[in-house]
């Protein structure tokens, strides 16, 4: 049986990028040697590492416009202490917006090295909007938001404008919808998401922000050295990022992030027209915020609750139960998730 696979991470990834990298695990470009038992350092793997470099900043339109792609290790929360590191002056200042779990763990990490303002929070209704109307500082060496929060469902829709450097972890969205990514001087997102498996972190850097902070960087954590390696300052996660490039590769075929955007799109609001319209169930995010990745919602009667857990099981749906913080449900609807499944899942609601 089919199997729909709404899980908030590790993503669902196109069959095609599965069945290629399957194949190059026994035997990678035909050289008799698995993509996992050769040198990093090889012809071969260069060559990957420079094309998953290029098309990501091909995606986003930042080709010869003074960005970097690094592809890391540590996850968004290496980021969370690289970002103050690289950025915050020493006796600096940073500004935050919290907006989830993550943003607030990234806040933790950003106190350890300076003032860190919190602008703004939705934490007081659960995180369940996106604060509007708040001041930003003027006296700051950056502001950081998160584009997408994967546990609460919601999304930002206007960037804020700062003169300040603006970061932004878009761990959970990242290459699902157009953006002008010259706003950003910083972004980073772990590749589980939306663009590969675990194991490898993407970080797109605007390079002339670098080495104005006073600091002593450690190796590992110097922006500025990873560039000059070009990501191979230590060995790389080899097998996620031929899986990331090969992802990159199959957006570009299909036509870029213009072309995913409508589809995702088409993807949000087939579900969220099934939980508007059906009074057993209801959003758990402010409409306006709504994430197109992340779906959460709530049944409105919990006695429903183990006829339809029972539904999804036997329909072959996986991953869609919500987080312990929101509770009820959570359709991850990534990049490669087919709109087939997304109908299996509503036609479910529509029979409950």
């Amino acid at each position: 049986m089919k199997k729909h696979n709404f899980s908030a991470g590790p993503c669902i990834l196109p069959k095609e990028v599965l069945e290629q990298a399957s194949k190059a695990v026994i035997n990678f470009n035909n050289i008799d040697l698995s993509l996992i038992e050769i040198s990093h350092r090889s012809a071969d793997f260069v060559a990957v590492m420079e094309k998953a470099q290029n098309l990501v900043l091909e995606l986003m339109d930042l080709k010869d416009k003074g960005y970097s792609a690094l592809f890391l290790q540590g996850g968004a929360s290496l980021e969370f202490l690289m970002v103050p590191y690289n950025l915050m002056k020493e006796n600096g200042k940073t500004a935050y917006l919290d907006t989830g779990a993550w943003s607030s763990k990234a806040i933790k990490e950003a106190k350890l090295f300076g003032e860190t303002e919190v602008i703004a929070s939705s934490k007081d209704k659960n995180y369940n909007y996106i604060p509007k109307n708040y001041t930003i500082p003027n006296d700051i060496d950056y502001l950081h938001i998160t584009s997408n929060n994967t546990i609460y469902g919601t999304q930002i829709k206007d960037f804020p404008k700062t003169d300040a450097l603006l970061v932004c972890d878009m761990s959970s969205d990242i290459f699902s919808r157009k953006l002008d990514f010259t706003q950003f001087d910083l972004i980073y997102a772990g590749a589980q998401k939306n663009m590969g498996p675990a194991g490898t972190t993407l970080v797109v850097i605007k390079n002339d922000i670098l080495g104005k902070t006073g600091r002593k960087i450690p190796s590992m954590l110097d922006y500025q050295i990873h560039i000059s390696k070009e990501s191979m300052f230590n060995t790389p996660p080899v097998f996620p990022v031929y899986v990331s490039m090969l992802t990159l590769q199959w957006l570009k075929d299909l036509g870029g992030i213009d072309a995913i955007e409508k589809i995702n799109n088409d993807k949000a609001a087939l579900l969220y027209d099934e939980i508007d319209r059906n009074p057993l169930f209801a959003g758990a995010a402010t409409k306006e915020d709504r994430s197109n990745m992340n779906v959460t919602f709530l049944l409105t009667d919990e006695s429903k609750k183990e006829k339809f857990d029972q539904m999804c099981k036997d329909a072959g749906i996986n991953g869609v139960k919500g987080h312990r913080s929101v509770g009820g449900y959570r359709a991850s609807i990534y990049n490669a998730m087919p709109k087939e499944s997304i109908q299996v899942l509503v036609d479910l609601m529509r029979n409950l």
